[in-house]
């Protein structure tokens, strides 16, 4: 009698043997688990050492601070990606039919992640356009806020305010707002400042005050050669001009640069508080609006007639025994 042949049995691939050195009541999957963890745990900290090792290179070859964060972010992230996948490799998890349910979930989420990848278009712009970098001291116009440039990545723009709060504000708002650099090429700014002053003040002491008031600042510039911007030049020194003869007075324009636009608006009060001093004692008066009324014979005419109060107005009030009364006629102008 001839033995049958025995029929061979198929291990699935996915199948991992039970390790002998392992207990019984472990289970199979706690193997792949703990390689995953480690396979996590190792690619973690590599990408943080190959940022720390290209750091210095990549800084040497953009010199641009929001640039070479940008780039040490993305091979950061290109390593941890990578790591990732060999931890869905060894999980026993198909890369590729995770590429085919991650394309479709892509697509149900595209019209949800929209605003975010705009902003990361806009971060592109903002990195290649170049209008703040980090460090620069900014203004967002239609806020009034004053800051500097924290961080700048693909999806926004931190800004440390002057009021020691963070502020936050996404690529592409960023790129449809106003947004004066004080400190993009030159941290020199110039200021203007309007004095109105009376007819009857000296104006030529009053604009030789005005620019003494500017150089008695610290950290305004007091000469020097003419400062160059664009194909301009202007003065460094302070200057006053004649602005404009307005109807309350003599409006003056202080024109002035200080070297570092961190301190605008105290530089700005310490020359309003010496203009203020020294015309004091100088033949100059601010001007403010005011109003004279003349009376003539041109004026008009008022009806008026005066009348004695009787016993029943008494009670009203302890008050002169005649009253002004006036018509309800109009007045007659001529």
């Amino acid at each position: 009698m001839q033995a049958g042949t025995p029929t061979p049995t198929t291990t699935p691939e996915s199948f991992v043997p039970h390790p002998g050195w392992l207990p019984p009541w472990i289970p199979d999957w706690t193997v792949d688990v703990t390689v995953a963890i480690v396979v996590l745990a190792v690619t973690f900290y590599i990408s943080r050492l190959v940022k720390a090792v290209l750091g210095r290179r990549i800084a040497r070859r953009f010199r641009r601070p929001s640039v070479v964060r940008t780039v040490l972010r993305s091979v950061q992230a290109a390593v941890l990606v990578a790591g990732g996948l060999v931890t869905l490799t060894v999980l026993g998890i198909p890369i590729g039919d995770l590429a085919i349910s991650l394309s479709v979930f892509s697509a149900v989420l595209g019209f949800v992640l929209a605003p975010i990848i705009g902003s990361v278009i806009n971060g592109f712009f903002v990195l290649s356009e170049r209008p703040y970098e980090i460090g620069d001291m900014v203004q967002i116009v239609d806020t009034d806020t004053y800051g500097f440039v924290e961080d700048i990545t693909l999806r926004y723009t931190k800004i440390f305010t002057l009021d020691n709060t963070f502020l936050v504000v996404p690529n592409g708002a960023m790129r449809d707002r106003d947004v004066i650099n004080y400190s993009a090429e030159d941290a020199r700014t110039r200021l203007a400042l309007d004095l109105l002053v009376t007819y009857e003040s000296d104006i030529d002491r009053a604009r030789a005050i005005a620019e003494e008031a500017a150089r008695k600042v610290d950290n305004v510039i007091e000469g020097g050669p003419d400062i160059r911007v664009g194909g301009a030049r202007y003065p460094a020194a302070p200057t006053c001009y004649i602005e404009a003869f307005a109807d309350h007075g003599v409006n003056l324009r202080l024109r002035y640069w200080v070297t570092e636009p961190y301190k605008l608006l105290t530089a700005r009060s310490n020359v309003q508080t010496n203009f203020w001093e020294l015309m004091r004692e100088e033949d100059v008066e601010i001007a403010y609006p005011h109003s004279h009324l003349f009376f003539d014979e041109t004026s008009g005419e008022m009806q008026v007639s005066v009348r004695e109060r009787g016993p029943e107005s008494v009670e009203e009030g302890p008050v002169s025994d005649e009253e002004l009364v006036v018509s309800d006629e109009t007045t007659e102008t001529q």
